[in-house]
């Protein structure tokens, strides 16, 4: 895979789990981990997408 496809997916990623927390949270009695889980796997992602574009610039 190309880094700008790789970059892509990763993108896709982010979105996907921006998503997800925002579904989890619109309930009222939402779990607290789970949406910890998904921000913490959203910070991973966008952590490697910064390296990725660094080294892309």
């Amino acid at each position: 895979m190309t880094t700008e496809g790789h970059i892509a997916a990763l993108e896709r990623r982010h979105k996907e789990l921006d998503r997800k927390i925002e579904d989890e949270m619109a309930h009222l009695s939402y779990d607290d981990l789970a949406v910890a889980e998904l921000k913490r796997r959203k910070l991973e992602i966008k952590d490697e997408l910064q390296k990725l574009q660094s080294h892309a610039a």
